[in-house]
């Protein structure tokens, strides 16, 4: 679950909810110093707590003009004139603050974003071998989108999918899409909005319309046609993993059971006629 309200951390929220994480600040602990992906997640949590700070000021800029305000409109206007003259300061500093979080957002979601690109691909350790699609992963070669299912993307989407609480929404600046996890696992890997939005259209995923976008979010669920390539996937990448499990037997073993094979020479043995000579 993500540890960090929306509404007073908008830019830890928003780094929790869409790289899977459950604590912003230890996002590059598991790297090197000189790693490009230290220095990518480095500037996120930067972003993020930049975000976060101004949007605290925003906040406190906007309730103090909204105090100045009351009494106006209470319709006290003996105090009127030193409302307007406080107000004409805190105004435009409310816009400067404004547009300061609109410019951190951006940054923050530049942030991400570079992160994302430099992120391995799913599993590519145990699966970098399966370069041929399989029964799940067969797409038309018309499409123009083919890389947001591309490096076993449509596997890892449809895996968190099953597991439970996968929700697509989009944030409350910038509406920009994103998806969630509540059963977030340490170092899981990212389901891109890209790839929910293909399989949806693809028919494998059910997109839970009747909420909103922002709160609860739409809930994702398997298809039957969704389940069927979770299965077929799977079944791919067992016997591909399988397949390379024979292909890996050292060679000395080989050449060992060659020589067991082959008949053996023996030295027969001196008859005792030989000896008594």
């Amino acid at each position: 679950m993500n540890p960090y309200d929306a509404t007073t951390h908008p830019g830890t929220h928003l780094v929790a909810e869409t790289l899977g994480v459950t604590g912003v600040s230890t996002l590059n602990t598991t790297y090197h110093l000189g790693d490009p992906l230290y220095q990518a997640a480095t500037q996120v949590i930067g972003a993020a707590y930049e975000l976060d700070e101004l949007h605290s000021r925003v906040t406190h800029a906007a309730k103090d003009a909204l105090r100045l305000l009351e009494p106006v409109g209470r319709g006290e206007l003996d105090g009127a004139r030193v409302s307007y003259a406080l107000l004409r300061t805190a105004v435009p500093g409310l816009g400067d603050l404004l547009a300061q979080q609109d410019r951190a957002y951006g940054q923050l979601l530049a942030s991400i974003s570079t992160y994302r690109r430099l992120l391995p691909a799913p599993d590519s350790a145990q699966r970098s071998t399966n370069k041929g699609p399989g029964p799940a992963q067969r797409t038309t070669s018309d499409r123009d989108d083919d890389w947001v299912v591309a490096r076993e993307r449509r596997l890892v989407a449809l895996e968190a999918v099953e597991a439970g609480d996968v929700r697509f929404r989009r944030t409350a600046i910038g509406e920009d899409a994103y998806v969630s996890r509540e059963k977030i696992q340490r170092q899981a890997p990212t389901i891109w909005p890209e790839t929910v939005q293909r399989l949806v259209a693809e028919g494998l995923l059910h997109q839970d319309t009747s909420e909103g976008l922002y709160r609860p979010s739409q809930l994702l669920s398997l298809t039957p046609q969704g389940e069927a390539a979770l299965r077929d996937a799977r079944a791919t990448t067992t016997r591909v993993s399988a397949a390379l499990g024979r292909s890996t037997t050292p060679t000395s073993s080989g050449a060992l059971a060659h020589s067991a094979a082959a008949p053996v020479a023996r030295t027969p043995p001196t008859s005792s006629r030989s000896r008594s000579r």
